[in-house]
């Protein structure tokens, strides 16, 4: 057993928490170690009356005597289990990352959630990165994407506007708090990337590429004759033979993926080309702007505002994408995910949404909200293709976030909120033709309407909770349509 304590976030920081968890897994202890701020300076932190929060894991495969052990042990028996209200993980049974690895999904989100709805912070599935204009302003935005919907791609933006740079603090998740200064002050509560693998590749993330070049742990991928690894989406074209996640023979005519869809890289943060100089700055980075964002192939815009932070709380409870490998169910499927927080938050989602209501009015008070945003890089014509580049044309969309919060940019009023006036955004620079712009922001109301229906009935599974605001937000919305 190897008894770990660690630090979500720079240690010694105020928006910094500590934990410490015992595991029978080196594998954990390596990638804890690439995680959080694992080792001795954490465990320091920890005194007689210091809160910490307990972490239990087994892969629950003990070896009897003369039993040869395997390469990954697990057990068909598994228990992962929260206990938000006393601050406890414990976890049985499995090997895979999200799982065993307690300090990520388990810790930063589903106990900290709980944590900071008593303290007054969020703990929010984000990524957080700073984005620079050609005139040298500095804008740092969070950024909530459900699973495998592109939040790394986003964090390691190659900027295709000349002038702009976008630089790294956090891929995954950010506690934010109100700092002393009024405003809304973020962390990366982590000190690596846990990334899904098949999709990243030279051509769609050369930052993650150049990140994940040395001193990376790789779980579920394909490995090459000369033992390197491989994966769906690494190169345009396959080996002509690997070896699959499973140990088995490959060949680009077998019927299965080399890697699993959820094989997973680990590396951490430093490492990364892109990585914000203030990436691990324990008084946290000002927020400016927040932005929701799934894989939706019909009804969402590209780009739109909320007309101001309740608006922007609906956006979000209402969050909805395609099913991925990354979740349950059936692929293609619309699953709801509000604040891309489902399958993470330690509390009742309507409890989740009145807190970020709660946070939203104290930095109203003081005038710091920041502004809210929800984008769409996977909206699909008539025959199926995507509309928009995505990628670094995402840049155009981000510019034009800045741009309004600045008040450089017109907007114009839809049912979903305020979308760029036809000139705002350059999309014939990012190749889209006329025709496909104005496909980016159709709105087909009876689309919609059936929509506004099947959110009636998610409101309906949140019970009596539901905060007046939000449902308000959705009469709204039926309004305007």
């Amino acid at each position: 057993m190897y008894v770990v304590p660690f630090s979500m976030g720079p240690v010694g920081s105020p928006l910094a928490r500590l934990g410490v968890q015992v595991t029978d897994s080196p594998y954990v202890v390596i990638s804890t170690g690439i995680m959080t701020r694992m080792g001795a300076a954490a465990l320091a932190q920890i005194g007689p009356r210091t809160e910490w929060v307990p972490a239990v894991h087994s892969v629950g495969a003990p070896l009897l005597p003369g039993e040869e052990d395997v390469v990954w042990p697990c057990n068909e028996t598994k228990y992962i289990v929260h206990y938000p209200e006393s601050r406890e993980i414990w976890s049985f049974g499995s090997a895979y990352g999200g799982n065993a690895i307690l300090a990520k999904k388990g810790f930063a989100l589903r106990i900290a959630s709980k944590i900071g709805e008593e303290e007054g912070w969020l703990a929010a599935h984000m990524l957080l990165l700073k984005a620079t204009n050609p005139e040298g302003r500095t804008f740092h935005v969070a950024a909530g994407f459900p699973s495998a919907c592109g939040k790394t791609n986003f964090a390691m933006l190659r900027p295709s506007i000349p002038g702009w740079t976008v630089e790294t603090i956090g891929d995954d998740i950010a506690w934010m708090a109100q700092g002393p200064d009024g405003r809304l002050r973020a962390i990366n509560p982590e000190a690596g990337f846990f990334g899904v693998a098949p999709g990243t590749g030279h051509s769609t993330n050369p930052t993650a590429i150049a990140t994940i070049e040395s001193d990376t742990v790789f779980t579920n991928v394909a490995l090459t004759d000369d033992g390197d690894v491989w994966w769906e989406g690494l190169t345009d074209e396959a080996p002509s033979h690997l070896t699959d996640w499973q140990g088995r023979d490959w060949t680009p005519d077998s019927e299965t993926p080399a890697a699993h869809p959820n094989s997973r890289f680990t590396v951490a943060a430093h490492l990364c080309p892109s990585i914000a100089d203030t990436w691990d700055d324990p008084a946290g980075v000002p927020i400016d702007a927040i932005i929701f964002g799934g894989r939706r192939a019909t009804n969402v815009p590209l780009v739109a505002q909320a007309r101001d932070w309740e608006h922007g709380v609906y956006m979000g409870a209402t969050l909805a994408s395609e099913r991925t490998a990354a979740a349950e169910g059936t692929l293609g499927e619309l699953r709801r995910d509000p604040f891309a927080m489902l399958p993470f938050s330690g509390t009742h989602m309507a409890d989740h949404w009145q807190h970020w209501l709660i946070v939203g009015e104290r930095l109203g008070e003081t005038g710091n909200a920041p502004q809210i945003f929800q984008v769409n890089w996977f909206r699909r014509g008539e025959d199926g293709r995507f509309l928009w580049p995505g990628f670094s044309e995402n840049s155009r969309a981000l510019a034009w976030i800045t741009e309004r919060i600045e008040g450089k940019t017109s907007a114009m009023e839809s049912p979903y909120g305020l979308v760029p006036v036809h000139a705002a955004i350059d999309y014939q620079a990012a190749g889209v033709s006329d025709e496909d712009w104005d496909a980016l922001f159709a709105i087909d109301a009876a689309a919609l309407s059936a929509e506004a229906d099947d959110t009636d009935v998610f409101l309906a599974r949140m019970g009596t909770k539901v905060p007046s605001a939000v449902r308000r937000q959705h009469e709204e919305f039926r309004s305007r349509l």
